[in-house]
């Protein structure tokens, strides 16, 4: 059974959902550092200037876990989000598919930015028609190391495959996992050109920009070059 594991980011690129189809089992990483200046509070939208980040304003008091990550609702961050996805993809095919969520998703109050990337994670696999287990790592006992919190996850739901993502060869202990029986693999997710508005392709944009542009045929596009 192979298990992955990812902190919950805001709106994430279409190589999170690669590395949860890979899967057997998707553990959200909910009670780890908060890394600033990363992407578990803002991605990247393709608007007719080229990319823009859209970013949840947050109060972040360091080194504080990622579920008590509070957002900073005294600037207009909502409206803001949903005008520029108004502005940026109300002519793409499938807008109006998938905009009633955001609207419903902007006018909802957010305390915990943890809280906002849950929602939409789990209205992302759903309607990219994913079915995996989800676990949130703060439910689990683990340990502090990298290294061991890994392996504790695997051998507590039973894994006995741990696909990382490539940056995890920076920082992963390959001897501890040997020592345990758990095979590691990599990601190697490429991203192949799909159609977008306002010329050329950008890639490594927010999945909301594939899924605006290609609605059902999204997963289709991120398996193309990735199947197992």
């Amino acid at each position: 059974m192979i298990i992955t594991v990812h902190q919950p980011q805001y709106l994430p690129w279409p190589g999170y959902f690669d590395k949860i189809d890979q899967s057997d089992i998707f553990v959200i990483l909910d009670d780890v550092q908060f890394k600033k200046n990363e992407w578990q509070n803002r991605n990247r939208i393709k608007t007719s200037q080229g990319w823009q980040w859209i970013t949840v304003p947050i109060l972040h008091n360091f080194p504080e876990e990622i579920r008590k990550i509070r957002i900073n609702n005294k600037t207009d961050w909502k409206r803001k989000h949903l005008n520029a996805l108004i502005t940026n993809y109300s002519k793409t095919r499938f807008f109006k598919d998938y905009i009633t969520f955001f609207e419903d998703l902007y006018n909802r109050e957010w305390d915990y930015l943890a809280d906002l990337n849950l929602r939409i994670i789990y209205y992302l696999i759903n309607v990219l028609g994913l079915k995996r287990e989800i676990i949130l790592s703060s439910s689990l006992q683990l340990s502090k190391e990298p290294t061991e919190r890994l392996i504790d996850i695997c051998k507590l739901i039973e894994g006995d495959t741990y696909l990382s993502g490539q940056g995890g060869q920076n920082y992963m202990n390959m001897d501890r996992f040997h020592e345990e029986g758990i095979k590691v693999i990599f990601q190697d997710f490429k991203l192949p050109p799909y159609n977008q508005l306002f010329g050329d392709f950008i890639p490594y944009m927010s999945i909301i920009d594939l899924l605006f542009n290609h609605g059902e045929e999204s997963m289709d596009i991120i398996r193309k070059e990735n199947s197992r």
